[in-house]
């Protein structure tokens, strides 16, 4: 149902307009094939304008036909527009968030019409109240609603998906996933970790309600752990535990998978090169958090931090991330690494657009409802990653 082709549109970008948006709708200007039916997406047609005047700079000859690129309606706040939305194309993208504010009347409007959605959320409280509240329909309608399609989580969702691949089957797998980055942020990014940060109760209540309703693997157990500060002795760095939705993202692959064995546990880092850096991110990430709590800290913090702005090119093009994983199976070890340019921009919008292009284009394995991008696309998505410059490689194996 989702994959219908009488629709007027393939893909539909939702908040071109905004920093990450324009990169992607950019990364889709220039790699999108020939024939390819895209449009954006926005309530402000000027600025929709605006971005697609800047397209059409990329394709001075127009062979592209990008001058003339569909600009849509929609409003986060109008259900009858997202409505239309959903139902005029086959894949909805949308880069607006904080997602837990402005995300759910549109992945309602997918879940409804069979439409494939996609977005760049990092929110453990959305993804789990999106899936009790659209899981059961989307299955229903063929709708593939997948969350967490830029640098959280296909890092590490297709990184540990590769990194099993390494690994003797049928034989239990322990994994930890450690993560290193050098990049700025953006004042949205800013506003959405914030935003999560405060919500400790609404996501705890969400994640048990969650865990309640979700079947667990039949004859197989999945975990994703926390652990605690130490030093590696396989990567040589200090460990710090990160809780972010990504471990929750990789268990989700493993509890879908057979090929992650009868028992896979998985923990999730940040890395350090010293323990003193490993100290001094505890302590400001700690100081972020208490921050969150207070309303008069957290507007004063958000006010510093304009949303819709980002770094630069000079500092994106000096922006990079690792994230290793050192995984065990069956008396046999491997490292392996995905590394690429700058995690929160550059190499987010190629993860999106590459992800709407797997959805929209590649013969992926048939599945509906809430899945990761390891589900819905895996093997596709990972060689269009791959052809598209990131890098997963073996490091080491004994």
């Amino acid at each position: 149902m989702s994959t219908s082709q009488d629709r007027p549109y393939d893909i539909v970008l939702l908040g071109a307009t905004g920093f990450t948006g324009r990169l992607t709708a950019a990364y889709l200007a220039e790699h999108a094939p020939s024939g390819l039916r895209w449009a954006l997406a926005g309530r402000n047609r000027r600025r929709l304008e605006e971005v697609r005047r800047d397209l059409a700079d990329l394709d001075p000859d127009g062979a592209k036909g990008l001058a003339e690129l569909p600009l849509l309606h929609a409003d986060s706040t109008d259900a009858d527009s997202l409505a239309a939305l959903a139902a005029c194309t086959r894949v909805l993208v949308t880069t607006v968030g904080p997602y837990v504010e402005h995300g759910a009347p549109l992945v309602a409007a997918c879940a409804a019409a069979g439409t494939d959605y996609l977005d760049l959320t990092g929110e453990p409280e959305f993804v789990d109240r999106m899936y009790l509240a659209h899981h059961e329909e989307a299955v229903a309608s063929g709708a593939r609603l997948v969350h967490c399609c830029g640098f959280d989580s296909i890092p590490h969702d297709l990184g540990a998906y590769f990194t099993v691949q390494q690994l003797p089957e049928g034989e239990p797998v322990t994994m930890r996933g450690v993560v290193r980055a050098g990049a700025g942020f953006s004042g949205g990014t800013f506003h959405s970790a914030l935003a999560a940060f405060s919500r400790g109760r609404q996501m705890a209540a969400a994640m048990k309600q969650r865990r309640a309703a979700e079947p667990r693997p039949s004859g197989r157990s999945v975990r994703a752990r926390g652990g605690r500060p130490h030093r590696d002795p396989v990567t040589g760095y200090w460990l710090l535990p990160l809780p972010t939705i990504d471990a929750f993202v990789v268990a989700r692959s493993a509890a879908a998978l057979e090929r992650y064995g009868p028992r896979f546990t998985y923990s999730h880092y940040a890395g350090t090169k010293t323990l003193r850096y490993a100290a001094g991110g505890a302590a400001g990430m700690a100081a972020l958090l208490g921050a969150a709590q207070v309303p008069v800290l957290r507007r004063a913090i958000l006010s510093r931090v304009p949303a819709g702005e980002g770094p630069s090119p000079s500092r994106r093009s000096t922006s990079w991330f690792t994230v290793d994983f050192v995984a065990e199976a069956g008396g046999r070890q491997v490292r392996t690494r995905v590394s690429g340019g700058d995690p929160g921009y550059d190499e987010t919008a190629k993860m999106l657009a590459e992800s709407a292009l797997c959805l929209a284009m590649d013969d992926n394995p048939p599945t509906s409802g809430q899945v990761t991008t390891a589900v819905a696309m895996g093997d596709h998505l990972l060689s269009r990653l791959q052809a598209a410059g990131l890098r997963f490689e073996v490091l080491t194996e004994r």
